[in-house]
């Protein structure tokens, strides 16, 4: 049925490809960029010669002429829960039978889309891993070329494909490993992001557990502000990326992501950094606690907490393995370290990049966008302009109470510290209900106290 399908209007296309000799950058300079942003940014006329730019959902339904992807199923109307993807549907589908359910075709046969109209559920294929979905066209992996921006022989290969439809969406989170550049191919996003110091004021939560993803307990579109109080201290950073564009994402920035028109097409790569090191063994830490907690929690389903890219559950002694196996690379690389290096922290590295995580991109030549003021002194060394756009922080509502925690003195109270953590128990459980296993975990894996515990670690090792 290749072909059968005719294609419904799928938003922006791809963007129209300018002379190939005008990149406003160089890869050396791009680079030497991105290593002093400390704020996203938005990177215009870079692709314009990709091959990649006409990776439309009609063309690469063809190139996959029949393969079955994963596609996560989202209603489109929710509460004010957060819609993890433990909360979501799963089916296996082609490419024609997604465009077939995007124009609103029927046939005696429905096919896997069949039990979710459209009107009330989205469909996402995300982290499609491009050296496994292209695996029999290999020859694709050259059409997304990284080395435009400063990381030579970097391609597809080391790059995620992101295909969804209207209202598609990512949960808010952050990426324990790297940083993170994202093409727009096709369509337009919405990114709402959260500079790391915003933390406490979106509530981390390790459940649904995924390794090296962080998720926000607060629906941010839609917050539950007298659960989650502290939420109406953030101030997002708001960009709608269309085809043509990269952003990029600096390192532990939270992120929600969702997408805007009838198709949109993203592809990403995850840029390995030397803190990269001891973030591995905070990850360990982490799921040796999460898997010891919930595997004796006989009151919820594997299922229900472990998210769908985790292959299983793993075992105590496997997961100690991996503390070990971290321990050790980390503390290995740092005795390799010349004296007084900087190797390991806020450095780039030059091998593979980590597995990737997900964003996207820009519109063709010449779009422009208002101007920012640069987050900080870094980024005032930073040439913003016309091809290098900062995105720009949402002005704070005049109703809300913006408080800055450094205008308050310090308290060292159990109290306080509880409050700053999240560890203070559910307001919905204030009768004296006891404790669930979930409250706890997202206590002992909090960030702050998994930093902690990775320094002690690593202290007490270098010391032997």
């Amino acid at each position: 049925m290749e072909g059968a399908a005719s294609a419904p209007d799928t938003g922006m296309a791809a963007a129209p490809a300018p002379a190939p000799d005008s990149k406003p950058f160089r890869p050396e300079e791009v680079r030497i960029i991105l290593e002093s942003l400390q704020q996203p940014a938005v990177f215009l006329n870079m692709v314009s010669d990709w091959p990649a730019l006409r990776w439309t959902i009609e063309h690469l339904s063809q190139v996959l002429h029949g393969k079955e992807l994963t596609f996560r199923m989202g209603k489109r109307k929710t509460n004010k829960a957060p819609q993890f993807e433990t909360h979501c549907d799963y089916i296996q589908a082609t490419l024609q039978e997604f465009l077939v359910w995007l124009h609103g075709e029927t046939s005696s046969s429905p096919g896997p889309f069949g039990p979710f109209p459209r009107s009330q559920y989205w469909a996402y294929a995300d982290y499609k891993y491009i050296a496994v979905t292209f695996e029999d066209n290999a020859e694709l992996f050259q059409d997304v070329i990284w080395s435009d921006f400063g990381f030579p022989g970097r391609d597809g290969r080391e790059s995620t494909l992101w295909i969804g439809s209207e209202a598609a969406n990512t949960p808010c989170h952050l990426d324990s490993y790297g940083c993170n550049l994202v093409f727009q191919v096709q369509g337009r996003k919405r990114w709402h992001l959260f500079p790391p110091e915003d933390t406490s004021f979106l509530y981390p939560t390790r459940i649904p557990y995924e390794e090296s993803s962080v998720f926000s307990s607060v629906n941010i579109v839609n917050p539950d502000l007298e659960r989650f109080p502290r939420f109406s201290r953030v101030r997002p950073y708001v960009v709608t990326l269309s085809a043509g564009e990269v952003l990029f994402v600096p390192r532990h920035w939270w992120h929600y992501v969702e997408s805007l028109d009838p198709v949109t097409i993203s592809i990403n790569s995850w840029i390995e950094l030397g803190e990269d090191d001891e973030a591995r063994v905070g990850e360990a830490l982490t799921r040796t606690v999460v898997c010891a907690l919930k595997s004796t929690d006989h009151s919820t389903d594997t299922a229900s907490w472990l998210n769908a890219t985790e292959d299983a559950v793993t075992s105590y002694e496997s997961n100690l393995r991996y503390v070990n196996l971290a321990l050790q690379a980390c503390l290995g690389k740092a005795k390799t370290s010349p004296p007084g290096s900087r190797e390991g922290r806020g450095q780039w590295t030059h091998a593979s990049p980590a597995q990737p995580k997900k964003r996207k991109g820009d519109p063709g030549a010449g779009g422009q966008r208002d101007l920012a003021e640069p987050r900080d002194a870094n980024d005032a060394n930073v040439c913003f302009g016309p091809n290098l756009v900062p995105v720009r922080q949402e002005e704070a509502a005049a109703s809300a109470e913006v408080i800055v925690s450094g205008d308050h003195p310090a308290d060292s109270s159990l109290e306080a510290n509880q409050q700053n953590l999240h560890c203070q128990p559910n307001p919905a459980s204030g009768d004296g209900t006891p404790m669930s296993t979930d409250e706890l975990i997202n206590c002992l894996v909090h960030p702050d106290v998994i930093h902690l515990m990775t320094e002690i670690l690593l202290d007490r090792h270098r010391s032997h």
